[in-house]
Protein backbone atom coordinates (compact mmCIF):
# COMPACT_ATOMS: atom_id res chain seq x y z
CA UNK A 1 0.00 0.00 0.00
CA UNK A 2 1.45 3.43 -0.95
CA UNK A 3 2.55 5.42 2.09
CA UNK A 4 0.07 8.22 1.34
CA UNK A 5 -2.83 5.74 1.52
CA UNK A 6 -1.84 4.17 4.83
CA UNK A 7 -4.40 4.97 7.55
CA UNK A 8 -1.88 6.41 10.00
CA UNK A 9 -0.40 8.77 7.40
CA UNK A 10 -3.89 9.81 6.27
CA UNK A 11 -4.84 10.59 9.85
CA UNK A 12 -1.74 12.69 10.41
CA UNK A 13 -2.23 14.68 7.21
CA UNK A 14 -6.01 14.99 6.98
CA UNK A 15 -7.41 14.21 10.44
CA UNK A 16 -9.19 11.23 12.00
CA UNK A 17 -12.58 12.33 10.71
CA UNK A 18 -11.50 11.65 7.10
CA UNK A 19 -10.83 7.95 7.73
CA UNK A 20 -13.33 5.18 7.04
CA UNK A 21 -14.40 2.87 9.87
CA UNK A 22 -12.21 0.12 8.38
CA UNK A 23 -9.20 2.45 8.39
CA UNK A 24 -9.84 3.43 12.02
CA UNK A 25 -9.97 -0.25 12.96
CA UNK A 26 -6.73 -0.79 11.03
CA UNK A 27 -4.98 1.85 13.15
CA UNK A 28 -6.26 0.22 16.33
CA UNK A 29 -5.18 -3.34 15.45
CA UNK A 30 -1.94 -2.12 13.73
CA UNK A 31 -1.20 -5.28 11.72
CA UNK A 32 -3.02 -7.54 9.32
CA UNK A 33 -2.63 -11.25 8.68
CA UNK A 34 -0.66 -13.09 5.95
CA UNK A 35 -3.45 -12.86 3.37
CA UNK A 36 -5.09 -9.58 4.41
CA UNK A 37 -3.94 -6.07 5.32
CA UNK A 38 -5.10 -4.42 8.53
CA UNK A 39 -7.62 -2.38 6.49
CA UNK A 40 -8.99 -5.57 4.91
CA UNK A 41 -9.31 -7.14 8.35
CA UNK A 42 -11.25 -4.05 9.39
CA UNK A 43 -13.51 -4.42 6.36
CA UNK A 44 -14.15 -8.08 7.25
CA UNK A 45 -15.14 -7.09 10.79
CA UNK A 46 -17.55 -4.41 9.56
CA UNK A 47 -19.06 -6.72 6.96
CA UNK A 48 -19.62 -9.51 9.49
CA UNK A 49 -21.33 -7.15 11.94
CA UNK A 50 -23.18 -5.23 9.21
CA UNK A 51 -21.42 -1.99 10.21
CA UNK A 52 -22.79 -2.22 13.77
CA UNK A 53 -19.76 -2.37 16.06
CA UNK A 54 -22.00 -2.50 19.14
CA UNK A 55 -22.47 -6.20 18.29
CA UNK A 56 -18.67 -6.62 18.39
CA UNK A 57 -18.55 -4.77 21.69
CA UNK A 58 -21.17 -7.04 23.25
CA UNK A 59 -19.45 -10.30 22.30
CA UNK A 60 -17.04 -11.99 24.70
CA UNK A 61 -13.34 -12.04 23.82
CA UNK A 62 -13.35 -15.84 23.51
CA UNK A 63 -16.40 -15.71 21.21
CA UNK A 64 -14.57 -13.30 18.93
CA UNK A 65 -11.33 -15.27 19.02
CA UNK A 66 -13.08 -18.54 18.09
CA UNK A 67 -15.26 -17.04 15.36
CA UNK A 68 -14.13 -18.62 12.07
CA UNK A 69 -15.72 -15.78 10.10
CA UNK A 70 -13.26 -13.35 11.70
CA UNK A 71 -9.89 -14.96 10.90
CA UNK A 72 -7.90 -11.80 11.54
CA UNK A 73 -9.28 -11.20 15.01
CA UNK A 74 -7.48 -12.98 17.82
CA UNK A 75 -7.51 -12.27 21.52
CA UNK A 76 -5.20 -9.24 21.33
CA UNK A 77 -6.96 -7.53 18.42
CA UNK A 78 -10.37 -8.18 19.97
CA UNK A 79 -9.19 -6.52 23.19
CA UNK A 80 -7.78 -3.57 21.27
CA UNK A 81 -11.03 -2.88 19.41
CA UNK A 82 -13.20 -3.36 22.51
CA UNK A 83 -10.94 -1.01 24.47
CA UNK A 84 -11.23 1.67 21.77
CA UNK A 85 -15.04 1.42 21.75
CA UNK A 86 -15.16 1.61 25.55
CA UNK A 87 -12.91 4.67 25.50
CA UNK A 88 -15.25 6.34 23.01
CA UNK A 89 -18.21 5.64 25.29
CA UNK A 90 -16.38 7.11 28.28
CA UNK A 91 -15.34 10.23 26.36
CA UNK A 92 -19.02 10.92 25.58
CA UNK A 93 -20.21 10.12 29.08
CA UNK A 94 -21.34 13.24 30.92
CA UNK A 95 -20.51 13.89 34.56
CA UNK A 96 -23.83 13.48 36.40
CA UNK A 97 -22.65 15.70 39.26
CA UNK A 98 -22.57 18.66 36.87
CA UNK A 99 -25.92 17.86 35.26
CA UNK A 100 -29.34 19.47 35.58
CA UNK A 101 -32.45 17.67 34.38
CA UNK A 102 -34.49 19.91 32.09
CA UNK A 103 -36.48 17.32 30.11
CA UNK A 104 -36.79 13.57 29.45
CA UNK A 105 -34.42 14.07 26.52
CA UNK A 106 -31.77 15.45 28.87
CA UNK A 107 -31.98 12.30 31.02
CA UNK A 108 -31.69 10.12 27.91
CA UNK A 109 -28.67 12.14 26.78
CA UNK A 110 -27.03 11.56 30.16
CA UNK A 111 -27.57 7.79 30.19
CA UNK A 112 -27.74 6.71 26.55
CA UNK A 113 -24.04 6.05 25.83
CA UNK A 114 -23.61 4.08 29.03
CA UNK A 115 -26.80 2.02 28.96
CA UNK A 116 -27.93 1.39 25.38
CA UNK A 117 -25.49 -1.49 24.74
CA UNK A 118 -25.78 -3.31 28.08
CA UNK A 119 -26.57 -7.03 27.79
CA UNK A 120 -28.60 -7.13 30.99
CA UNK A 121 -31.31 -4.86 32.28
CA UNK A 122 -29.91 -2.31 34.71
CA UNK A 123 -32.23 -0.25 36.91
CA UNK A 124 -30.93 3.13 38.08
CA UNK A 125 -32.27 6.13 39.93
CA UNK A 126 -31.28 9.75 39.50
CA UNK A 127 -31.33 11.57 42.84
CA UNK A 128 -32.25 15.23 42.41
CA UNK A 129 -32.09 18.35 44.56
CA UNK A 130 -34.78 21.04 44.70
CA UNK A 131 -33.51 22.58 41.43
CA UNK A 132 -33.45 19.23 39.58
CA UNK A 133 -29.67 19.06 39.70
CA UNK A 134 -28.37 15.50 39.86
CA UNK A 135 -26.92 14.68 43.27
CA UNK A 136 -26.03 11.11 42.38
CA UNK A 137 -26.90 8.25 40.01
CA UNK A 138 -27.41 4.95 41.84
CA UNK A 139 -27.64 1.44 40.36
CA UNK A 140 -30.38 -0.46 42.17
CA UNK A 141 -30.38 -3.79 40.37
CA UNK A 142 -29.04 -5.74 37.40
CA UNK A 143 -30.82 -8.61 35.73
CA UNK A 144 -34.38 -9.33 34.65
CA UNK A 145 -36.47 -6.51 36.06
CA UNK A 146 -39.09 -7.50 38.62
CA UNK A 147 -40.64 -6.12 41.78
CA UNK A 148 -38.48 -8.24 44.08
CA UNK A 149 -35.29 -6.72 42.65
CA UNK A 150 -36.61 -3.15 42.64
CA UNK A 151 -38.06 -2.78 46.11
CA UNK A 152 -39.17 0.67 47.38
CA UNK A 153 -36.97 0.19 50.44
CA UNK A 154 -33.81 -0.12 48.30
CA UNK A 155 -34.78 2.85 46.17
CA UNK A 156 -35.83 5.34 48.82
CA UNK A 157 -33.19 4.56 51.44
CA UNK A 158 -30.66 5.91 48.94
CA UNK A 159 -32.84 8.94 48.21
CA UNK A 160 -33.23 9.72 51.92
CA UNK A 161 -29.49 9.40 52.57
CA UNK A 162 -28.79 11.95 49.84
CA UNK A 163 -31.57 14.29 51.05
CA UNK A 164 -33.12 14.06 47.60
CA UNK A 165 -36.07 16.29 46.74
CA UNK A 166 -37.20 13.96 43.92
CA UNK A 167 -36.04 11.00 41.88
CA UNK A 168 -36.16 9.80 38.28
CA UNK A 169 -36.22 6.09 37.45
CA UNK A 170 -34.29 4.70 34.50
CA UNK A 171 -33.53 1.31 33.05
CA UNK A 172 -32.52 -0.19 29.71
CA UNK A 173 -34.03 -2.80 27.43
CA UNK A 174 -31.27 -4.98 25.91
CA UNK A 175 -33.62 -5.77 23.01
CA UNK A 176 -33.29 -2.14 21.92
CA UNK A 177 -37.06 -1.57 22.04
CA UNK A 178 -38.01 0.90 24.81
CA UNK A 179 -41.69 -0.06 24.87
CA UNK A 180 -42.63 -0.57 28.56
CA UNK A 181 -43.70 -4.01 29.74
CA UNK A 182 -46.57 -4.58 32.21
CA UNK A 183 -43.92 -5.24 34.88
CA UNK A 184 -42.24 -1.90 34.08
CA UNK A 185 -45.58 -0.16 34.63
CA UNK A 186 -46.29 -2.06 37.86
CA UNK A 187 -42.88 -1.22 39.32
CA UNK A 188 -43.28 2.44 38.37
CA UNK A 189 -46.71 2.67 39.99
CA UNK A 190 -45.45 0.98 43.15
CA UNK A 191 -42.46 3.33 43.46
CA UNK A 192 -44.61 6.36 42.63
CA UNK A 193 -47.00 5.50 45.47
CA UNK A 194 -44.10 4.99 47.89
CA UNK A 195 -42.60 8.32 46.84
CA UNK A 196 -45.86 10.14 47.50
CA UNK A 197 -45.97 8.74 51.04
CA UNK A 198 -42.38 9.78 51.72
CA UNK A 199 -42.61 13.20 50.06
CA UNK A 200 -39.99 12.26 47.45
CA UNK A 201 -41.89 12.28 44.14
CA UNK A 202 -41.00 10.10 41.18
CA UNK A 203 -40.82 12.63 38.34
CA UNK A 204 -40.35 10.23 35.44
CA UNK A 205 -39.25 6.78 34.35
CA UNK A 206 -36.99 6.64 31.31
CA UNK A 207 -36.51 3.41 29.38
CA UNK A 208 -33.35 3.37 27.27
CA UNK A 209 -33.41 1.46 23.98
CA UNK A 210 -30.89 1.29 21.15
CA UNK A 211 -30.42 4.96 20.27
CA UNK A 212 -33.94 5.77 21.46
CA UNK A 213 -35.90 6.10 24.69
CA UNK A 214 -39.39 6.22 26.18
CA UNK A 215 -40.54 8.62 28.90
CA UNK A 216 -43.43 7.69 31.18
CA UNK A 217 -44.04 11.40 31.72
CA UNK A 218 -44.18 12.21 28.02
CA UNK A 219 -46.53 9.28 27.44
CA UNK A 220 -48.67 10.47 30.38
CA UNK A 221 -48.21 7.16 32.23
CA UNK A 222 -46.96 9.21 35.19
Amino acid sequence: MPESERPQEKMMHYGAETLSNAELIAIIIRTGIPDATSVEVGQQVLKYFENDLSQFYNMDILELERNKDLPGIGKVKACQIKAAIELGIRVNRKNPMEFKVTSPQSVADLLMDEMQYLKQECFKILLLDTKNKVLKVECISQGILNASLVHPREVFVKAIKQHSAAIILAHNHPSGDPEPSPEDKNITKRLQEAGELLGIPVLDHIIIGRGTYMSFKQEKII
